[in-house]
């Protein structure tokens, strides 16, 4: 019995171990930082931990040395008597200001630096900005990520060069949702009733040690699905999103399919999904009207659904029940029960929608 407290202690700090041990993947951790917004977050958190942590130190050493110093040696003896010392109370005042200030002027330089999007509200002659700026838009349970000088709109993964800044506006559809790629930066909300706006830069070192994917969040409790509300960030070089834009510009038209098992698929998607899902990546129809993820370059993607694997049989499950998937979403019931020779055309089809070859 007496051991059985210890036993419990154990497997306590065993289970917090194992849940802690998957907090350091460079594709997720905010700890493990993949940009210069996250690097200067990174170092104010060290920084401020180090206070506390030399706040508590000094506290603790002070107290045993009182413990130990000023403790009753007999029954006897009256300890000295202190009614105040004027140097200790100036003393205990003046330090936590010092601490205060060495937090503050560097948290307040940051928050101003990580403020400065004035570049994004400039235009050039050509009535554009010289920055990469991306709209970004929430809805539930999606993102959809529009880049308006490239006039392309994409959803689900968000595609930006590495080493150099990306410029944010975000807003929200619906209700309210956050903004949050762990390894680059800092969350933000998105709003219904105004736009927020930030950038992020993401270095190539970091991109490269995380496989050139990092994973994007919903920070905002906003429904049932909230924590399934994910979305993909591919950083890849200059060159490299100068090819992506290429080939998404180059889509004028809705690909068409190939095989007769694709041609049929594109029959049902016509039939069922295309009120909802767009194949063209121009920016035409409006916010109100785009009301499902695009899907130009659907087999391109790493996920579906932003949370299953991008594979024939996910996507087969998820055409077949969204719901059990992501409950509350709103393709749910959009559409009548497919046969499964529906299903596998439909899922040929969109798995062959790639604007890379």
């Amino acid at each position: 019995m007496k051991m059985r407290p210890k036993w419990r202690l154990l497997s306590l700090f065993t289970m917090m171990a194992l849940i802690l041990s998957g907090c350091g993947e460079p594709y997720l951790s905010a700890l493990r930082p993949a940009g210069e917004v996250a690097q200067s977050q990174y170092e104010l958190m060290l920084l401020s931990t180090a206070i506390m942590v030399g706040v508590i130190a000094v506290v603790t050493i002070i107290f045993i040395i009182v413990l130990l110093k000023f403790r009753r040696k007999n029954d006897n003896e009256i300890p000295k008597q202190v009614e105040g010392s004027h140097k200790l109370e100036i003393l205990w005042t003046v330090i936590p200001i010092l601490l205060l200030l060495i937090l503050a002027v560097p948290t307040v330089a940051a928050t101003f630096n990580l403020a400065d999007v004035s570049k994004m509200d400039k235009k050039n002659k050509d009535g554009k900005t010289d920055v990469l700026v991306v709209n970004v838009r929430a809805s539930l349970y999606w993102w959809e990520f529009e880049y308006p000088n490239e006039e392309i709109v994409t959803s689900q993964e968000l595609v930006v060069p590495t080493d150099e800044k990306v410029y944010f506006n975000l807003k929200a559809s619906d209700v309210k949702h956050s903004f949050w790629i762990p390894a680059a930066g800092g969350k933000m909300d998105t709003n219904t009733d105004n736009v927020n706006k930030f950038w992020l830069e993401f270095d190539s070192k970091a991109a490269d040690e995380a496989g050139g994917l990092f994973y994007g969040k919903c920070a905002e409790l906003c429904g049932p699905s909230h924590a399934l509300m994910d979305f993909k960030v591919k950083a890849v070089s200059r060159a490299e999103f100068d090819d992506w834009t290429k080939s998404m510009q180059a889509v004028k038209e809705p690909a068409k399919a190939e095989t007769a098992a694709a041609q049929k698929g594109q029959e049902v998607f016509n039939n069922s999904c295309i009120g909802c899902h767009a194949v063209t990546p121009a920016n035409t129809a409006p916010e109100k009207a785009r009301v499902g993820p695009n899907l130009t370059n659907f087999g391109d993607r790493s996920r579906i659904a932003g949370v299953l694997d991008h594979s024939e049989e996910d996507l087969k499950n998820w055409l077949k029940d969204p719901e059990q998937y992501k409950p509350g979403n709103l393709m749910t019931g959009k559409y009548g029960e497919l046969s499964e020779e529906e299903l596998d055309a439909l899922t040929e089809y969109l798995m062959g929608l790639k604007v890379q070859k």
